[in-house]
């Protein structure tokens, strides 16, 4: 049986297809090694790329920051026994606004203080953290006499063993709408910048100061609140017609003829 040079061909073809096939799977073995080591590298999963930012919220929210209330500032200001720290109790109360009591210019500085806070409580001892918008809470702000945008830094003192306890120690540090940055705010506790600012020692002082002590504070600043809801026209309309009523007492009233005074020579001969 002859066959033909076609023939004979592809069985040569087919033949050094089979003697190179291994070649073939080795560079392809290869390849394939390269591109598993390449995706080992790679994360699996878009948890594992927000791992770690996760990690940080979750550590910054275990660190809350409190909102401070008319109901519960007293509660929230007092100092812990539970931690094992003897020495006072740091607080940053950052006092913020609305369009009412900052007219609208807080948003800057409030974005400062938000991106602080996770910062603040990364730090090795980090402060106890709140809040106190005056917009909301209008009365607690003429209570502690507090205006936006601030911080107030506090120390509370640990309760001694005779029950007495020492003066609480507040800084009311001023904080600019337009310039104050996340690591100016982050400072006031790391770099200890808190130090600069002197002790307020004013009467609306919420823990120690004289109205704090007669218990006149919190009327004195719901009275405030209600003087605050007067519209300034009422007050122009009271001081005017108080400033008339003044003038028409030393003056007279209109139209009354003032009394006649007697003739220095005595009555007057009949004609």
């Amino acid at each position: 049986m002859r066959c033909s040079p076609a023939v004979l061909l592809a069985l040569s073809t087919i033949a050094s297809a089979q003697q190179q096939r291994p070649l073939f799977e080795t560079v392809q073995d290869t390849v394939q090694g390269w591109l598993g080591t390449a995706q080992s590298y790679i994360p699996s999963s878009f948890e594992d790329i927000t791992a770690p930012f996760q990690a940080g919220a979750a550590k910054a929210a275990e660190h809350n920051v409190v909102p401070l209330t008319m109901q519960n500032w007293r509660e929230t200001l007092t100092p812990s026994n539970s931690k094992s720290s003897e020495g006072p109790e740091e607080w940053m109360v950052f006092i913020t606004g609305g369009n009412k009591t900052c007219f609208g210019f807080c948003e800057q500085v409030e974005t400062a203080w938000n991106k602080s806070a996770a910062l603040l409580s990364a730090t090795p001892s980090p402060p106890n953290l709140a809040y106190l918008n005056c917009d909301d809470q209008r009365i607690l702000c003429n209570v502690w006499s507090a205006g936006p945008p601030s911080i107030w830094h506090i120390l509370l003192p640990k309760t001694q063993s005779d029950q007495s306890r020492p003066v609480t120690t507040i800084r009311i540090i001023p904080l600019s709408t337009n310039a104050t940055t996340t690591e100016d705010i982050v400072k006031i506790h790391s770099d200890k910048t808190w130090i600069e600012t002197p002790v307020y020692e004013g009467y609306f002082h919420p823990f120690d100061g004289q109205l704090a002590q007669l218990g006149l504070n919190v009327p004195l600043g719901y009275a405030l609140f209600a003087f605050g809801l007067v519209p300034s026209w009422a007050f122009m309309l009271i001081i005017s017609m108080g400033s008339r009523t003044l003038m028409g007492k030393r003056v007279g009233t209109p139209g009354q003829q003032a009394p006649r005074t007697a003739h220095p020579g005595g009555a007057p001969a009949a004609g």
